[in-house]
């Protein structure tokens, strides 16, 4: 039996990974986050009490081995404060690891992000501005400054040499110089005191695998976020559909069990870029509402729109969904109609089924909608046989156009509140 399931955004992220994530881990003994950075997040809701996690992996809840991988950029001052809070709500962090090969975030990382955004002017991306981009810039120009690097007695020489570098590129235009040794001071502290955390995470996960644990690798992002499988250039600065868990762990493909997309039973994006479904009226706004469409790590306002079927058919190809979890069924259970994109028009009139993420083709794609009846009220349900008509017809519709079952559904905030078939 393969003992791998990974957990993959479907969509632009905020899909409610956590929560599946969190529900999967109580059954795992390692959590592995994949890739990506403190752009991210997942908000897990136990008790009544939110948690945001940027980095470090759901799993940390459920007393799993929590892992951040190769594939991740650090930061460490947000790292160490998730630490912290985790410590200050008497959620313990003794099982946290580091992969000794996972790349450090600098203030010059940050600095750069904000920068390269301000050049593009009107094409901006829309970036977080956390540094996220240019750390894995330096990495695949071989400058980074790996984990293993940052604890070491290298970490010094390698740091000026980075900064020196990075002011040339300040100076030029006009910004403000990095001080060396303010940085050296205050990430020398961090180093000491993630030291204790950092591994060679790639023989613990298969040692552990070897001896029959499960694992459950936690995506972050999404697949439309995807570097190379996303709407380029409005996407993240990693691989985030299933080739970024391999990459971003050291697993193999034959290590891999179940797949699970997660999506909302509505839709949602941040920042620029394409988003065909797209709802700019008060539908719109009232989606954005009743789901609390906001930023777990920006606070941005999410754009929101229906779900898109022909997106999520793509996902489900380029990643290989076994299963569906789908969140927010009781929210657009408050909406009197709901409606399901299930083709795309260009502008000669022809309708695909096919998704592209070319951003010129899609900002002329309209979508092809049919409509289902809402008005139903799923709270409290525990079974889907227990589910209202109208919600079981808008589930099968999904499943019969992408060809995949929905597994998982959520009725709720909580972490209870979930329908497992």
């Amino acid at each position: 039996m393969k003992k791998v399931d990974v957990i993959l955004g479907a969509f632009f992220g905020d899909e409610g990974k956590g929560k599946i994530i969190d529900y999967l881990s109580t059954k795992a003994d390692i959590s592995l986050r994949c890739a990506g950075g403190n752009n991210a997040g997942h908000t897990i809701v136990i008790n009544g009490q939110k948690f945001a996690m940027h980095l470090i992996p759901s799993g940390i809840f459920s007393g799993a081995v929590a892992i951040i991988g190769n594939g991740v950029v650090v930061d460490p001052k947000v790292l160490l404060e998730e630490i912290k809070t985790l410590n200050d709500a008497g959620i313990s962090t003794d099982k946290l690891l580091i992969s000794e090969k996972a790349h450090v975030i600098f203030p010059y990382h940050k600095e750069y992000d904000e920068l390269e955004e301000e050049m593009r002017g009107k094409n901006k991306i829309g970036t977080t501005k956390r540094g996220i981009g240019p750390s894995y810039s330096d990495k695949m120009a071989r400058t980074g400054i790996r984990m293993e690097d940052f604890i070491s007695s290298k970490f010094s020489a390698l740091l000026k040499n980075n900064i020196e570098n990075k002011n040339k590129i300040f100076a030029l235009y006009g910004k403000d110089q990095i001080d060396y040794k303010a940085v050296l001071k205050e990430y020398s502290a961090y180093a000491k005191a993630l030291k204790p955390y950092v591994t060679d995470t790639v023989n613990f996960v298969h040692d552990n695998l070897e001896k029959g644990k499960k694992v459950v690798c936690e995506g972050a992002q999404a697949t439309l976020l995807d570097i190379d499988f996303g709407t380029y250039p409005f996407v993240t600065s990693s691989n985030t559909t299933i080739g970024g868990i391999l990459n971003g762990t050291s697993l193999n493909a034959g290590n891999i069990g179940e797949v699970y997309g997660v999506i909302k039973a509505y839709s949602s994006r941040v920042g620029e870029g394409p988003y065909v479904t797209e709802l700019k009226d008060k539908i719109g706004d009232t989606i954005r509402e009743l789901g609390h469409e906001y930023g777990t790590t920006t606070k941005r306002p999410r754009r929101c729109g229906w779900l898109d079927l022909v997106a999520l058919k793509y996902a489900a190809r380029v990643n290989g969904f076994t299963g569906i979890a789908m969140n927010h069924l009781d929210t657009v259970g408050k909406l009197s109609e709901i409606k399901l994109c299930v083709g795309y028009e260009d502008e000669n009139g022809v309708v695909t089924e096919n998704y592209t993420t070319n951003p010129d083709k899609l900002k002329n794609m309209k979508p092809v909608y049919e409509t289902f009846e809402g008005n139903f009220d799923i709270s409290g349900i525990k079974k889907y046989s227990k589910l209202p008509a109208q919600a079981k017809t808008y589930v099968k519709a999904i499943e019969k156009f992408v060809g995949v079952p929905v597994k998982f559904i959520g009725t709720g905030p909580d972490r209870e509140d979930l329908i497992i078939r």
